[in-house]
């Protein structure tokens, strides 16, 4: 079968107004059968409502045919005085005098998720909540964020290597991807961390990822390890993958956010190397950001990787060195 070619935002944002046809569908299925279990219980109820009915639409086609100006105001004044009679029904039968009105989950949008030509809030949260499904990332996020980031575990001594202490040089990264997410909409950078394990960069991959997602845009987090069993899977198994594997290929062309962590992690095959060139190449082309993070130093990048490759990272992506004592291990024994 054919690549999926849908872009990942109109993806989401049709699976979104799917939802909220379904839920306002369900809404309406729902307040009709409460309305029929009342109709039994209390029939001057479904009387009423047949009135109301058949009142409106002689209105519309007395307002059609004479232009009666007074007939809206009787109409008013008749649906009055029919719904106040209708609540006090209900409340008499040991009904709730709102039980019959539809519920939606948003009173505001009635569940259409706009109001007048503008997205409801619940719909903005809606593509926000479906952003975190898709990065893959949701659960991590809740506790590998900013506010829960510190520099109380890297070390204050300076490295003659870097002429920098591993605190220095975290915090100047830290505030560096501050300012990357606060311009991403208009500056699109690439970054790769590289540096030994345990010192914060899949981490920090993770507190950017999250004020991205809650910013509204659309983040794919992958492993290396993940990423190249795609390219695996596409290029040797293409007619057994499953549709949401074909849409996740086209989306890592097209998602505002690529994070691939831990390249070089991954089984090395000379067949599915092109692969990832023509990912980094490709949102470069397109202006979309990705994040890299590698346990290999750059002297070992040629080792893993086409010379392509190599010079696309050097040439398009901001290199930040992570060095100092494993956080893992001084978090486990020295609390």
């Amino acid at each position: 079968m054919e690549v999926l070619k849908m872009d990942s935002k109109v993806f989401q944002y049709k699976k979104v107004v799917k939802d909220f046809d379904t839920k306002r569908m369900r809404a309406i299925q729902a307040q009709k059968a409460r309305a029929e279990e009342v109709y039994l219980k209390v029939p001057e109820i479904k009387a009423i409502d047949e009135k109301l009915q058949n009142s409106g639409i002689k209105l519309v086609r007395t307002m059609l045919n004479a232009q009666n100006a007074s007939a809206l105001e009787d109409f008013r004044r008749q649906s009055e005085d029919l719904l106040l009679t209708k609540k006090m029904l209900l409340v008499e039968a040991g009904y709730n005098e709102a039980y019959l009105d539809v519920h939606y989950h948003c009173p505001h949008c009635k569940d259409t998720g706009f109001i007048g030509d503008k997205k409801c809030t619940c719909f903005k949260q809606a593509l926000i909540s479906i952003a975190y499904e898709q990065s893959n990332i949701k659960n991590i996020l809740q506790v590998e964020n900013f506010h829960t980031f510190s520099l109380k575990y890297y070390e204050q001594e300076i490295n003659p290597k870097f002429n920098l202490s591993p605190y220095q040089n975290m915090a100047a990264i830290r505030d560096f991807c501050v300012a990357f997410i606060e311009k991403f909409d208009t500056d699109k950078q690439n970054l790769i961390f590289h540096g030994p394990t345990g010192l914060g960069k899949t981490f920090l991959c993770n507190c950017i990822a999250k004020e991205l997602l809650d910013l509204g845009f659309t983040v794919l987090y992958l492993t290396a390890t993940q990423l190249f069993k795609l390219f695996q899977e596409s290029r040797f198994h293409r007619e057994d993958m499953e549709e949401t594997e074909k849409d996740l290929l086209s989306t890592l062309f097209s998602v505002d956010l690529l994070i691939i962590d831990d390249l070089g992690t991954e089984s090395s095959s000379t067949f599915i190397g092109p692969d990832l060139f023509d990912v980094l190449n490709g949102r470069f082309l397109n202006q979309l950001s990705t994040i890299i993070s590698t346990n290999l130093e750059p002297h070992e990048w040629n080792n893993y990787y086409s010379d392509r490759i190599v010079s696309r990272i050097i040439g398009n992506y901001i290199a930040f060195p992570f060095f100092g004592t494993d956080i893992r291990f001084l978090k486990k024994y020295h609390r």
